[in-house]
């Protein structure tokens, strides 16, 4: 028995999160494993109920259960909101510190045959298989922030990045790690020419690189980094930074997939790991089933994998993934001429029938 804690949050995160326990339940199914899905609120949806974005249940719901199902959070409607009850801030960003998920894994594969859905040339993108590790509790997301009124009637603000050399290290050798079992390269990415942050960043990275000799190390600005991804995104392995820039990062090499709702990730470190799409809750689509759901559904397959170790059962999503984009089936934000357009479900429902056919 898995136990799978279920948060769909708000907008399309609903939606997809929906289709991806659809998936895994044929999943069980066809291999014989069990899965249990409880599920919890969070975000805004939390808000609205409890007053809360995470609400001690839906924490203690986490903290009980084997791996986490995330969709997706906030909205335009819970903006005005302090910045402690905010979907964002005080639901996902207090999941993860609550949890200690310091590592979050965000893959990019550019399927073949999405090799024309990206706004980039397909000779630029085909082939493409990089990962992003990005630190996920610290830096200027969780540093100290204030307001202070000045004596002219202006107003100062202050946002404080701070990072201790044991927060770096530690997702620094989550990178050398990982890129021992692929390419062997990692691109560790800073602003060390500015940043005293990312001299220590840089300094670590260096010292943690002695104990892997095996693999390479390179470093990299991340403006040259940020331009690095458009111009030449083969070159890239495992790139590792810190918290805003993988965010920033991460959503940049969206483009070469095609769309956000082709990128999956895991949020790794703690007592129980959690795994969504990297896309947010796109209220505007919200309820029209428009939403494309294979991140949702490919974050399902790294549950599997990272948590629960089962790679033939994470295969079997991921080759039925490959199957239904080869046969031609689009979501509205993939769509080219001479494809199938289908909706949320109807994708799942593809994607549910390869898996139970064995292709």
């Amino acid at each position: 028995m898995y136990k799978i804690a279920v948060l769909p949050g708000d907008g399309v995160g609903t939606e997809v999160t929906a289709q991806a326990v659809r998936v895994l339940q044929a999943v069980g199914n066809c291999f014989q494993k069990e899965f249990a899905f409880t599920e919890g609120l969070v975000g805004g949806a939390a808000y609205d109920a409890t007053g809360s974005p995470l609400p001690k249940e839906t924490l203690e719901l986490c903290l009980a259960s084997d791996a986490i199902l995330f969709g997706a959070a906030g909205g335009a409607k819970w903006d005005s909101l302090p910045a402690h009850l905010r979907p964002e801030a005080g639901g996902i960003l207090s999941l993860r510190k609550e949890l200690g998920l310091f590592a979050n894994l965000r893959p990019v594969m550019v399927f073949s045959s999405l090799e024309n859905a990206s706004t980039l040339k397909p000779e630029v993108v085909a082939g493409i298989d990089l990962i992003i590790v990005r630190e996920l509790t610290g830096g200027l997301y969780f540093g100290e922030k204030y307001r202070e009124d000045l004596p002219d009637g202006g107003t100062k603000v202050v946002d404080t990045l701070e990072y201790t050399s044991a927060e770096i290290e530690r997702i620094i050798r989550v990178a050398f790690d990982l890129a021992g079992k692929r390419q062997g390269k990692v691109t560790s990415v800073d602003k060390a020419n500015v940043l005293e942050s990312s001299r220590l960043w840089r300094e670590i990275a260096t010292a943690v690189g002695r104990d892997y000799p095996d693999i390479s190390l390179n470093h990299m600005y991340v403006d040259n980094c940020a331009m690095q991804l458009i111009r030449n995104p083969g070159q890239f392995d495992v790139l590792v930074t810190e918290n805003m820039f993988g965010d920033i990062l991460s959503d940049q090499a969206s483009v070469l997939s095609g769309s956000l709702g082709m990128l999956a990730s895991a949020s790794l470190g703690g007592q129980t790991a959690l795994y969504e799409p990297v896309h947010g809750s796109a209220p505007d689509i919200a309820g029209q089933q428009l939403a494309n759901p294979i991140a949702s559904i490919l974050s399902a397959a790294m549950l599997l994998r990272f948590s629960f170790n089962l790679d033939e059962e994470a295969s079997c999503i991921e080759k039925a993934v490959t199957s239904v984009l080869n046969q031609g089936y689009r979501t509205a934000d993939l769509m080219e001429q001479g494809k199938t357009r289908v909706n949320t479900v109807e994708m799942a429902d593809l994607i549910i029938e390869q898996i139970e056919s064995g292709k």
